[in-house]
């Protein structure tokens, strides 16, 4: 097994702790089983090889666990809530303001603000947690600002970590040209900005503290930059003119393992309809169509909370206006150009009167529209989507006699991706259905108690990815809003639970 050496200071003194690679480690059962049929293992790193130790997320793990009812649920959420401090916090320096969080070799600006959403209320609690979310913040606003339609990036320069090299980034045409010691990818998703923009707010609603816009992250400059790659990916393929517009292209070339892309890079073409385009997914696949409903809903709400936002802080109205304005017409434009005639909302268009039916389990996705905040777990054209993404009608969906659900092209078609359980959790107030949902996850780790990427339909103990921090926070983010929610369904009483509220 890798051996990885931390620096760790005690007492002002410093010594090395020999720590095992993660995705290594998580590939073996540790620890003493759960109690429950499952027996699962616990497969936490010992805290001197912890990459971030709170004192408020162990309270919480206690205060679920002590009142879970099925041991083996308590155990997944006991691995799972933490995971993302202990593993992936790769460098952080308060004085500096500045941190690393990773999402393998990397830092990826979707999983990051995925990774720590299940966090959000315990930033009061923690004020070492708080600072790093800001440093978090303060670190990704100096990438986007720089390279606003990239969404994965290298080690900043204070951290003295080494660049990753991506063999997926060589011989790939990007416009606009990007510095691959500091971008480690250059694929333009809406969704990375819009993960940006909710971390952003939500450290602001949290802890009501607006000095993370500083020097490297004004209000101005940042949403500006925002702001412009809206309005550019909004654009029709042709100008009124005639003259074929590209802001952004990405391709590969001749030898590249990425493939040629349609129209020199730019993708598919597509006509103004008041969306936001795209050129990836969220799984980092290439988009049939530009403009992705999903990603469009989560830009519409995180455009209205960041209004609520720049409003509070009382600067900048003329961005406040144009966030309200921004939010109001892509929702529009959702209704008009993606519903189809039985209400049933279509993963991709292209505003020609093209539809692609589909869904992904990548987050933000059709079923997780409840979860973004865009409609609610009732909603007529929420309920008509479901029945069609959970049916033969979506290609991605696959059922085995052990594991079934929405998966994407990014893996085999016969591998669901488990995240998907969680945002079914979300957007559901059946308890049969949220039972359902809980139990295909908690059989889904292989016996390894984390959840991963894709699990294999045919073969249970076939996965993808045994250590996936942003779908492990998912997962434990799904089961605190059961906590809040609907807490007879995992605990032994019926009273409510929100970390912080005890």
């Amino acid at each position: 097994m890798k051996v990885l050496t931390f620096l760790l200071s005690i007492a002002g003194v410093a010594f090395a702790v020999d720590c095992p690679d993660f995705s290594e480690y998580a590939l073996a059962p540790h620890g003493s089983p759960s109690s429950g049929p499952l027996a699962l293992p616990y497969m936490r790193p010992s805290p001197a090889c912890r990459t971030f130790n709170s004192s408020a997320v162990e309270q919480v793990i206690w205060d679920m666990t002590s009142r879970m009812k099925d041991p083996d649920l308590a155990r997944l959420f006991e691995n799972t809530f933490p995971n993302t401090l202990d593993t992936t916090v790769k460098y952080f320096n308060a004085s500096e303001n500045v941190a690393f969080i990773i999402t393998g070799d990397i830092t990826s600006l979707r999983d990051t603000a995925n990774q720590f959403a299940h966090y959000a209320t315990l930033l009061t609690l923690d004020s070492n947690l708080a600072d790093l979310v800001k440093a978090i913040i303060n670190t990704e606003s100096r990438y986007v600002a720089a390279y606003p339609y990239c969404g994965a990036f290298q080690p900043p320069p204070e951290s003295g970590l080494g660049t990753s090299y991506n063999e997926y980034a060589e011989l790939v045409d990007v416009y606009p040209p990007v510095d691959n010691t500091t971008v480690f990818e250059c694929k333009y998703e809406m969704d990375s900005l819009s993960g940006f923009v909710k971390l952003s707010r939500t450290y602001y609603e949290k802890t009501g503290d607006s000095s993370f816009m500083n020097d490297n992250c004004t209000f101005d400059a940042y949403f500006g930059t925002v702001f412009r790659v809206m309005d550019e990916q909004a654009q029709s393929s042709f100008n009124e003119d005639w003259e074929y517009v590209v802001y952004y292209r990405f391709t590969g070339l001749t030898g590249s393992t990425q493939p040629p892309v349609y129209n020199e890079g730019a993708g598919e073409l597509k006509l103004y309809t008041g969306m936001v385009g795209t050129h990836h997914r969220p799984s980092d696949d290439l988009s049939t169509f530009a403009f992705l409903t999903s990603g469009n809903a989560m830009m519409s709400v995180e455009m209205a909370h960041l209004a609520d936002m720049l409003d509070q802080v009382g600067v900048t109205a003329n961005l406040s206006s144009l966030a309200r304005t921004w939010s109001t017409t892509i929702k529009d434009a959702i209704y008009k150009y993606a519903v189809d005639d039985r209400g049933v909302f279509a993963y991709e268009t292209n505003g020609m009167g093209t539809k692609f039916f589909m869904d992904d389990a990548n987050v933000p996705s059709l079923m997780s529209l409840p979860y973004l905040g865009f409609l609610e777990k009732d909603d007529p054209n929420y309920l008509a989507t479901k029945k069609v993404i959970q049916s033969r009608e979506n290609p991605y969906y696959a059922k085995g006699q052990n594991f079934s659900g929405i998966g994407g092209p990014h893996v085999r078609s016969w591998f669901p991706w488990p995240m998907g359980h969680a945002s079914v959790i979300f957007g559901t107030d059946d308890d049969q259905e949220i039972i359902d949902a809980l139990n295909l996850l908690a059989n889904s780790t292989s016996g390894l108690g984390l959840i991963h990427e894709a699990v294999d339909i045919y073969n249970g103990s076939s996965f993808r990815r045994q250590w996936f921090a942003w779908a492990n926070s998912y997962f434990a983010e799904a089961v605190l809003d059961l906590a809040e929610r609907k807490p007879y369904l995992i605990f032994n009483d019926n009273v409510s639970y929100v970390p912080g509220s005890e």
